[in-house]
């Protein structure tokens, strides 16, 4: 796969080389923005619009764990058959956003089953009825609870559910044998969350969510995330964990405070940086607004 990587992107060099100015720019544009990362043994991610995609590549077929938009995972579904033609066995969501099941309806008639937390599939059914939209979604066939276990070929695919966070249906898969775990939207790498309250969404737990996390796993889990503020960094351990617990418990105590000393919604969610974050743009109206709503309601 590397060697295959380098090959394709000398010979693109060298051709770009011989380009005009104007041709050069039309070539980069026409380049596909996607960029498919290797991470340990047939375990990879794909990025390129939306939350992370994960993917397992295995003697008996794909996994592949959230689907972006349909665009993006057409692109997935291309790339990894480039790679092997294989069936797709599962397409596992961690939660029902449209940046994570856009792309569903790219893998119809592709993965054998769809699979996610059940209120994944409450939430998802809900907001595609609400827009009318169901046409265009391709839905869970299997649900689960608490866990999910499923052995595909050398690997051990298994589901963590450990109540709301950024939803109430985000469930974190870990691959066991190579100890990976996709913590879908449950990790927002130095970037302000978007915690959807509409979906029963809850930091309070949010946060224990993120102790329960490092505490299941351990000091050599790799964990991909759904977001980051340096797209490079969508990979990571338990200490990104760990700060995005700090940077909740910290907007909690913040937002607590400033309405202990009277002020208002619209004066709360103009603050750019939470105290004591120590990255730049901490403060967002989307994380603001959900703490004082969390806060303030009865």
């Amino acid at each position: 796969m590397q060697r295959r990587s380098f090959l394709r992107n000398t010979g693109l060099t060298a051709g770009l080389l011989a380009l005009s100015s104007k041709d050069l720019m039309a070539s980069f544009l026409q380049q596909p923005a996607y960029k498919i990362k290797m991470l340990r043994g047939d375990i990879g991610i794909f990025t390129e619009r939306g939350g992370t995609i994960g993917f397992y590549q295995s003697n008996e077929g794909y996994a592949v764990i959230d689907s972006q938009f349909p665009d993006p995972a057409k692109h997935v579904i291309d790339e990894l058959k480039k790679m092997k033609e294989m069936p797709f066995k599962f397409l596992i969501n961690t939660h029902h956003h449209g940046d994570h099941t856009g792309g569903n309806i790219s893998f119809k008639d592709i993965a054998e089953h769809v699979v996610g937390h059940e209120n994944c599939l409450l939430n998802y059914k809900r907001v595609a009825e609400t827009s009318k939209t169901v046409e265009k979604q391709l839905f869970q066939d299997i649900t689960f609870g608490d866990s999910w276990k499923q052995k595909i070929g050398k690997e051990r695919i298994r589901t963590y559910y450990f109540g709301p966070g950024h939803t109430n249906g985000d469930a974190i898969i870990h691959f066991e044998n190579a100890n990976i775990a996709h913590m879908g939207d449950l990790l927002f790498n130095q970037l302000p969350p978007f915690i959807d309250r509409s979906a029963g969404a809850n930091i309070k737990n949010w946060i224990q969510v993120l102790q329960k996390a490092q505490k299941t796993f351990n000091k050599d889990t790799l964990f991909i995330f759904g977001h980051a503020g340096d797209p490079e960094k969508v990979t990571g351990s338990k200490s990104e964990l760990a700060d995005f617990q700090d940077y909740l418990e910290k907007l909690l105590t913040f937002v607590d405070g400033e309405i202990k000393a009277g002020k208002t919604r619209d004066e709360i969610i103009k603050v750019k940086d939470i105290p004591g974050v120590s990255w730049k743009n901490s403060g967002a109206d989307r994380s603001l607004s959900a703490a004082y709503d969390e806060l303030t309601s009865k």
